[in-house]
């Protein structure tokens, strides 16, 4: 069977609530990881969208599909980061990538949304304040997508 390779496109998708709690979620692959739900295309022809619903349903077990209470909550930031695929995961990639794209959505929950894991993806998971998120977050990408999350919530210019 041939190898599968990721796609360099991927999503993260910041779950908060509306006094600015951030939610993340600790690698199980990774010690003192915590990062915010991410993960790549499944296919060229999937949206960013499709995306970012998929990896929040897989990743938390909250589903904000279409046609679901949460589905008006999720917002694309249209905001990207382009960044260097950490050595430890670029074998997951063809060899000649080493760049990602990764685009941004918000997706505002209530408080006390209930969290399920997936165990073979994530070991813990964290409410916290946006500003002690961002300070927590291993990637710079998603520690900026925290400090930015009260511009997205009170409608303020970036």
């Amino acid at each position: 069977m041939a190898k599968i390779f990721k796609i360099p496109e991927s999503v993260l998708v910041l779950i908060y609530t509306s006094a600015l709690e951030v939610l993340l979620i600790k690698r199980a692959d990774a010690p003192d990881f915590w990062q915010s739900v991410t993960g790549s295309k499944n296919t060229p022809a999937e949206t960013f969208e499709q995306t970012a619903v998929r990896e929040v349903f897989e990743e938390t077990g909250i589903d904000c599909a279409p046609g679901t209470p949460l589905a008006h909550w999720l917002h694309d930031w249209r905001l990207e980061n382009v960044y260097d695929i950490y050595p430890r995961w670029r074998h997951r990639y063809v060899a000649d990538v080493t760049r990602n794209t990764e685009h941004l959505f918000g997706l505002q929950v209530p408080t006390g949304t209930s969290v399920r894991l997936s165990p073979r993806e994530h070991s813990d998971y964290q409410w916290l304040p946006y500003l002690e998120a961002a300070a927590a977050c291993f990637s710079p990408s998603n520690a900026e997508a925290c400090l930015l999350l009260p511009k997205f919530v009170l409608k303020v210019p970036v």
